[in-house]
């Protein structure tokens, strides 16, 4: 490090950390962002949906239905500055049976007083001629026009980019173990090194609750992890639906959702497990079986395509209802918690209200920053592999080329994993699960890799 004293330090490198860092960044304050693991979106952020939400089904006059509507609203002004994509599928809100048909008048009303005006309700037939391959046995539904799919991995990746490049520091493998505060500034004891820094955002996710008892002597909310588990089917089955489609939801979760991915797949989940554990993203037979023929239901045409992968990821679920967001002034201090399923579509806006609630102070914005370019991972936007000079393809499953891969590799921030690598560049995440492209990448990488690759798989 340049440095070893910040104004901000981050803790934790998931999408929300890693807009945390962006924006003091580019507010003209010194940022530090430390990572407990290897790699930045090794948490909670590595496995989701990619749906940025418009907070239509969000409680009412809550911080998370604020925060994911200026999220939202933030995304689509900068997302071309930003070099990030955007799959405007739209969203059709399904219902099955009378049951759930007698709750849409409900949820269009809810979606209404929370702002999202443009919410219709379709007829059957209307649902139909839209999306012609849905099982004939749904009911009717709405759209919501301004749910969108984006890059999950990309847009995190680009946020902490944009603020490596105009002067933040990046942290990884800097567990934090414990730190005091002297009524001034911070003195964090990490895994790595000593760190000192005036103010501290705790954006740990899945162990934001052991943060704040590590260096706050307790903690607000108690984390338990929800896991959630998907089936990613081949490319060709995207051609079944071009609308995010969406049941109608419980008080626990969102249901399991069937949506087009920005890499060209369609993707089938979650599910919803309350579990203890933190680390535990195993998937199992029955749970997939049971979301494959959920997926069958909806979309018949589903029982001719193959499943190319399966994935869990864990939300930070915790027992009190919204976020946890809470400022200990002070201890210059603020815990951004429990930030549940809606993370990626409110990073941006939780940013903006953990800053609104710091306040500017001394610090100057940045009126011209530095973007950096990035690597373009969507099927439905231009990929280097139709640029000239790429010198080879070496995943033949997703399009990857040697160039990308080397890129990334002598980037500011290279993976230090094969699953880092992966969310770089999508390399190994084909119908083949790289069977045939991992040896030439374990020949590209060589000893830049700080995780073996057999077991980052």
């Amino acid at each position: 490090m340049s440095q070893k004293h910040f104004d901000v330090l981050v803790i934790g490198g998931g999408v929300v950390g890693c807009a945390m860092a962006r924006h003091f960044t580019l507010a003209g304050a010194s940022v530090a962002l430390l990572e407990k693991a290897p790699d930045v979106l090794d948490g909670a952020s590595k496995g989701n949906s990619a749906i940025l939400h418009t907070g239509f089904d969000a409680p009412p006059d809550s911080l998370e239905l604020a925060c994911i509507q200026r999220g939202h609203a933030l995304y689509l002004r900068d997302h071309a500055g930003l070099q990030l994509p955007i799959l405007r599928t739209g969203a059709l809100v399904l219902a099955w049976n009378a049951e759930q048909m007698a709750k849409l008048p409900a949820l269009i009303a809810k979606g209404q007083a929370n702002g999202v005006s443009d919410i219709r309700m379709l007829s059957r037939a209307q649902i139909l001629a839209r999306e012609p391959h849905l099982s004939e046995t749904v009911v009717g539904g709405f759209e919501v026009p301004g749910e969108v799919v984006i890059d999950p991995w990309t847009t995190a990746h680009v946020y902490l980019l944009q603020a490596m490049a105009n002067g933040a520091t990046l942290l990884r493998s800097a567990e934090v173990l414990s730190g005091d505060f002297d009524g001034a500034h911070w003195r964090l004891r990490t895994s790595a090194d000593e760190i000192t820094g005036k103010q501290v955002i705790n954006c740990a996710g899945l162990y934001g609750d052991i943060v704040d008892t590590a260096l706050l002597g307790e903690s607000t909310f108690f984390i338990r992890p929800r896991k959630g588990q998907f089936l990613v089917f081949d490319k060709a089955a995207s051609r079944l639906s071009s609308s995010i489609l969406l049941p109608v939801p419980t008080d626990k979760t969102k249901g399991i959702v069937i949506c087009p991915t920005i890499f060209g797949n369609l993707l089938v989940g979650p599910t919803a497990e309350d579990q203890d554990s933190r680390t535990d993203a195993s998937t199992d037979r029955e749970t997939l079986e049971s979301l494959r023929m959920t997926g069958k239901r909806m979309l018949p045409g589903l029982a001719s395509f193959e499943v190319t992968a399966a994935y869990a990821g864990l939300r930070p679920a915790c027992a009190a209802p919204g976020y946890q967001v809470r400022r200990v002034p002070d201890m210059n201090y603020v815990s951004v918690g429990a930030i549940r399923s809606t993370g990626l579509s409110a990073a941006l806006g939780l940013a903006e209200q953990v800053a609104e609630m710091l306040g500017r102070g001394d610090h100057v914005p940045m009126i011209d920053p530095q973007m950096p370019e990035v690597e373009r991972l969507s099927d439905y936007h231009g990929r280097d592999w139709q640029e000239p000079g790429y010198g080879e393809i070496v995943c033949h499953c997703e399009r990857v080329t040697r160039r990308e891969i080397d890129r990334v590799l002598a980037g500011p921030m290279p993976p230090r994993s094969l699953q880092g690598l992966k969310r770089r560049t999508r390399v190994c995440m084909g119908r083949c699960q790289g069977f045939y492209c991992r040896g030439t990448v374990a020949q590209i990488c060589g000893d830049r890799l700080d995780m073996p690759q057999e077991d980052a798989a």
